[in-house]
């Protein structure tokens, strides 16, 4: 009954992770913007701190199915 609930917000967080992840590394690749009115160094750090932590909840979460 509570592996449902896991394996949802498992595949939230880990798509979620991933994408933003691999968003943020073309971005910086083509020397775009991450986020707009924000120091270039701190959006990146940023974007990727969140990605890199949503991709390791995802994981978690299906580790405790």
């Amino acid at each position: 009954m509570e592996n449902g609930p896991a394996i949802f917000a498992g595949a939230a967080f880990t798509l979620f992770g991933a994408g933003l992840l691999v968003w943020t590394g073309m971005r910086v690749m083509h020397r775009a913007p991450v986020a707009h009115g924000v120091s270039p160094a701190t959006a990146v750090t940023l974007a990727t701190l969140f990605g890199a932590l949503s991709l390791a909840l995802g994981v978690w979460c299906f580790g405790r199915v």
